[in-house]
């Protein structure tokens, strides 16, 4: 393998070595110099391998990238919009997970990914990022200012798991279903103290009762459908927001539900994700529950989560396969297709940590 040259640091923009003048080194043209450094067209090993001695002679490192997208009017790059900044988001295994399936597929033409946190803030960047497409992922319903300045550009966006009726392609997740499947699960078990630990309800990123004013101006689809599905089978659940999809945050959220007299106490806990859950069950624990003879607990993901172990009753969502067909949306789209709506099933996963509902 010919390995090509680095450019001298110290070259300034105006003694750089050009392409024309590699190829004149070498006796051949500008037009063949380029198809020797892309790889493709009819360049014979004998001839890539001159071009390439005199890019070393020249201290040359390659076609400008910034030009050569110019020439192809795309810049190689699909903008992933990411509900929480890098730090916070990257703690998240679901995540990472649908962000993997998504970089996958967009490979497979070439482009790279660029993470952008959507903070309700700096929306300058969404103007002027160099990307070919946005990827939302699981963002909040209140960007419409985002969504506004991603359409002035025209370039395609695809969501995942946001609201159904903004006119943008959607990669769906049965949240709803799902969660009402759990419930059922734990109303068969003889429960009726019930309570919830949810995702959060908008960008406050704090603990906080499931209050009706909060839910009245709630933001965020995947939870609310949650909170809906739960809802079919217990109308009147409440419960507690966590201060994120984290252990931690499902470990504070239960302690304020579980610290009370145990007439007061829910038998089950519906976690929105399987880290809560796995907070929820170190809270038990902490104050002398058993779970689940005393407390049953549900997730929802279907991840391995560090430190649990224990078999937890959840259901597993196809986080990478999510976005990988998001990823597959934003092809067709640049190829001007028009690809159709995907939403993927949800599979109930029992586990140890459900069990009937305490005498």
């Amino acid at each position: 393998m010919t390995k090509l040259p680095q450019a001298s640091a110290s070259n300034s923009p105006e003694s750089r070595p050009t392409l024309a003048a590699v190829a004149a080194r070498a006796g051949v043209s500008p037009s063949t110099a380029s198809l020797a450094f892309s790889g493709q067209g009819p360049v014979s090993d004998s001839t890539r391998e001159k071009v390439f001695a005199a890019a070393r002679d020249l201290h040359y490192g390659g076609p400008d990238p910034l030009a050569q997208s110019l020439r192809r009017g795309r810049s190689g790059i699909i903008g992933a919009l990411i509900p929480a900044r890098i730090g916070v988001s990257f703690r998240d295994p679901v995540l990472i997970q649908t962000l993997d399936g998504l970089a996958e597929e967009i490979s497979g033409i070439g482009a790279g990914l660029l993470l952008m946190p959507d903070l309700g803030e700096g929306v300058m960047s969404l103007t002027t990022a160099p990307v070919d497409a946005v990827v939302l992922v699981g963002c909040n319903a209140d960007a419409l200012e985002t969504l506004e300045l991603l359409r002035r550009r025209n370039i395609p966006i695809v969501q995942i798991e946001g609201p159904g009726d903004n006119g943008v392609h959607t990669v769906g997740v049965d949240n709803r279903g799902g969660s009402r499947r759990l419930a059922q699960h734990l109303r068969d078990l003889g429960h009726t103290r019930v309570a919830l630990v949810t995702l959060g309800v908008d960008r406050n990123r704090g603990l906080a009762p499931l209050a009706p004013e909060r839910e009245a101006t709630a933001t965020v689809t995947t939870t609310l459908e949650r909170i809906a599905g739960a809802r079919e089978v217990y109308p009147d659940v409440t419960g507690m927001i966590a201060a994120g999809s984290r252990s931690d945050a499902g470990r504070e959220a239960a302690f304020v539900l579980l610290d009370v007299p145990a007439e007061e106490r829910p038998t089950a806990i519906i976690a929105q994700s399987d880290l809560l859950a796995a907070g929820v069950i170190a809270a038990a624990e902490e104050l002398g529950l058993r779970v689940p003879e005393d407390l049953s607990v549900v997730g929802f993901d279907g991840i391995r989560v560090d430190g649990l172990e224990r078999q937890l009753t959840t259901m597993r969502q196809p986080a990478q396969g999510k976005g990988a067909a998001a990823g597959r949306a934003v092809v067709a789209m640049l190829d001007g297709e028009r690809p159709d709506p995907i939403a993927f099933e949800v599979q109930f996963r029992p586990g140890d940590t459900t069990g009937p509902a305490p005498a």
